[in-house]
C-alpha cells in the first residue's frame, strides 16, 4: 500500500508538493481551511490529486504517515497539535523536495534582505553560466519544478517557519542576512526562539559546506554564542578586513574567498545603501564559492533588477525622485530604505501598525525627512512618535494626494520615498498592491507635468 501523505494549504508550495508527492507514488491529500483558488483546483484536478477546501477532515489527515504544512500554519494549530500528538511527522514542502533533488542547494534567511539577496545571488550564478533554479519563498514552488526538472544548483529564500519544518535540509552554502524582531507572536514572543529558528538554517550542515553570516549584527551574534556551526565559515563587516568573508569601508567591497581577493567599488555596483552591500557581499561569496568568476560577479552586479516594491525607482518628475519601498513592511526594512538616500526626504509612511517602536528610525531621519506623509486610516502612534522630529507631518488616505503632495513640497535633487514601515491591509490588499497603486499615481503624475 503507498505511503499516504496530507498537505496543509493548498497554495504555491501546497500544489506544488502535491504533484510531487504524487509523482513520486505516494497516496496524496490536499486540505485547505479556506477557499482554494480555480487555477490550483485545475492542477490538482488535472494530475488526479483528491482535495477538499473550508475545513479540514482530520480522519484523514490523521491517517496520514506524513503531513507537509503550508509555512503561514503554525504549530500550534489544532489539527498540528493532534498530529504531533498521534507521532506524525509534519514537515516543510522544502524538506520534502530535498529528498528529490541531487543538487546543491544555496540557502538564504534572515529577517531582512533576504529576497535582495536571494535574486542577486540567482543572477549571478546565471552570468557565471551555472544550472541553477530559483525557489522557495521567491516564485515557483521548489517541489512544483522538481516535478519538470532538477538543476545543478539551487537558489532558495527560506523564511524561519520554513526552517521550523526542517528535518534533514541541508544546504551546501547557508546564508543568514541579519535578525531584527519580527513574526515574534510565533515563537512565544521571545526572541531567543525566533533567533534560535533563524541560526537553525545550519543544524545539519558539515564542514564541507559554507555558512555566510554578519556576526556585528547583535542578534546573530546571540546566535552564534548559543550555535556550533561546523560549516566553514565566511564572516561580513563594516569594520575590519575579513580573512575569509567580506568588508565594506564606505567606499569599496573587499571579498577574501578560496584563496582570492575581490575588490569591487560601490560605483560599480546598481544596489545602493550600506544595507545593500551587506546583500552585495553575501551573494557575491556565495556565487564566487560556487563558481562564479571575478569579472561575471562584477557585470551581474552592474545590471542587476531587483524584485518589484524595495527600493524600485519609478520615475524622476521635475527632478524629483520617487522610490518605491512598498515591501518596507517593518522598521527595521524602512531604517535600511531611509539610510540609502543622502538626499533631502518626503517619506510616505503607514498603514497597519505591528507593534512598531518607532524610535529606533528617529536616529536616520536627522535633518534629512523634510515632510513626513501618513497613509493610513488610523496615524496617531506614526504622528505621535515623530512630532517634534519631523517639521512637516500631514496624512491622507489616498495614495494620489500623497504622491502629489510629494511634487508639491519637493524640490529638483529630492526623493519622495514610500517605505511604509507598516503593513499595508487597512487600505490596500497587500504590499504589492500599495506598490502598483504608488507606481501608477506616480506615472499618472508624470504624464499630467508633461
Amino acid at each position: 500500500m503507498n505511503k499516504k501523505i496530507a498537505i496543509l494549504g493548498a497554495g504555491e508550495s501546497g500544489v506544488g508538493a502535491a504533484m510531487l508527492a504524487k509523482q513520486k507514488g505516494y497516496a496524496v491529500w490536499v486540505s485547505d481551511m479556506g477557499a482554494i483558488s480555480a487555477a490550483r483546483k485545475k492542477i490538482l484536478n488535472d494530475h488526479q490529486i483528491p482535495f477538499e477546501e473550508g475545513g479540514h477532515s482530520e480522519l484523514e489527515i490523521l491517517s496520514a504517515d506524513e503531513i507537509i504544512k503550508s509555512p503561514g500554519i503554525p504549530l500550534k494549530a489544532s489539527i498540528i497539535k493532534s498530529a504531533l500528538q498521534k507521532g506524525i511527522p509534519v514537515i516543510d514542502e522544502l524538506e520534502f523536495a530535498f529528498r528529490y533533488s541531487n543538487c546543491k542547494v544555496i540557502a538564504i534567511t534572515g529577517t531582512n534582505g533576504k529576497t535582495t539577496t536571494t535574486l542577486l545571488t540567482y543572477h549571478l550564478m546565471q552570468k557565471g553560466g551555472i544550472d541553477v533554479g530559483l525557489g522557495g519563498n521567491v516564485g515557483q514552488s521548489w517541489a512544483g519544478q522538481l516535478v519538470e526538472k532538477d538543476h545543478e544548483w539551487w537558489v532558495l529564500e527560506i523564511s524561519s517557519f520554513q526552517i521550523d519544518g526542517f528535518r534533514q535540509f541541508k544546504p551546501n552554502i547557508g546564508i543568514l542576512t541579519n535578525i531584527t524582531p519580527d513574526h515574534l507572536d510565533r515563537y512565544d514572543y521571545k526572541m531567543e526562539n525566533y533567533i534560535a529558528s533563524k541560526m537553525s538554517l545550519f543544524k545539519n550542515m558539515a564542514t564541507e559546506d559554507k555558512a555566510i553570516l554578519f556576526p556585528e549584527d547583535p542578534y546573530t551574534k546571540a546566535g552564534l554564542d548559543t550555535t556550533v556551526l561546523r560549516a566553514e565559515t565566511y564572516s561580513l563587516s563594516l569594520k575590519t578586513n575579513q580573512e575569509r568573508g567580506g568588508y565594506f569601508d564606505g567606499e569599496s567591497i573587499q571579498l577574501s574567498m578560496l584563496g582570492k581577493k575581490v575588490e569591487i567599488s560601490k560605483d560599480g555596483i546598481i544596489l545602493k545603501g550600506t544595507h545593500n552591500m551587506l546583500n552585495v557581499m553575501c551573494a557575491s561569496l556565495a556565487a564566487g564559492l560556487a563558481g562564479v568568476s571575478e569579472e561575471n560577479l562584477k557585470s551581474g552586479l552592474k545590471d542587476f533588477k531587483n524584485a518589484a516594491h524595495r527600493m524600485e525607482s519609478v520615475a524622476t518628475i521635475q527632478g524629483v525622485t520617487f522610490i518605491n519601498d512598498s515591501k518596507g513592511t517593518n522598521v527595521d526594512a524602512t531604517a535600511y530604505a531611509l539610510s540609502a538616500y543622502n538626499n533631502p526626504l518626503i517619506w510616505i509612511a503607514g498603514g497597519v501598525d505591528k507593534g512598531n517602536d518607532y524610535s529606533v528610525l528617529i536616529p536616520g531621519i536627522g535633518d534629512k525627512v523634510k515632510t513626513l506623509i501618513c497613509l493610513g486610516l488610523d496615524n496617531e502612534k506614526l504622528k505621535a512618535a515623530f512630532q517634534g522630529h519631523i517639521k512637516d507631518i500631514r496624512e491622507t488616505q489616498d495614495i494620489a494626494e500623497a504622491v502629489s503632495w510629494g511634487l508639491e513640497f519637493g524640490k529638483e535633487g529630492d526623493v519622495v520615498l514610500l517605505s511604509p514601515a507598516c503593513a499595508s491591509f487597512d487600505l490596500f490588499k497587500n504590499y504589492e498592491d500599495r506598490g502598483e497603486q504608488f507606481k501608477a499615481a506616480v506615472n499618472k503624475l508624470k504624464l499630467s507635468t508633461v
